[in-house]
């Protein structure tokens, strides 16, 4: 299992990576592990001001469909395109082609209550 130390966690299973103001979010590698084959990815949440744990879209896998949370507050600002033709990249590289959203940060305040790679690692572990 992947887990990368520069980015933050949610107990969703999404990761942030915070750059400034802007924040590029995404599913975790056990996130899509679980989903399995991901077929769908679907967010027209674009260019709204959503709150923290809103729900910004849903990703379908073969077997389930997966409600996407806002791990912080934000304008999203944009969608990864890339997905609409090719969802498997999520699997292929969910920390990097893989990425869905990217956010305008509403309240920095809100990055410390995030996960650490640690605390993520910690609690899929169990």
């Amino acid at each position: 299992m992947n887990i990368q130390d520069n980015l933050k966690y949610t107990k969703d299973h999404e990761w942030i990576l915070i750059e400034g103001d802007e924040a590029t979010i995404g599913i975790t590698d056990f996130a899509q592990g679980e989903l399995g084959d991901i077929v769908f990815v679907e967010v027209e949440t674009v260019g709204e001001t959503l709150d923290k744990e809103e729900v910004f879209g849903t990703i379908e896998a073969v077997k389930t469909v997966s409600d996407l949370f806002m791990p912080i507050s934000g304008e999203v600002i944009e969608f990864n395109e890339e997905l609409e033709a090719t969802p498997e990249l999520i699997n292929q590289d969910p920390y990097g082609k893989g990425w869905i959203v990217k956010v305008k940060v509403s309240d920095n305040s809100e990055i410390d209550s995030l996960l650490s790679s640690e605390d993520y690692k910690n609690m899929v572990e169990g």
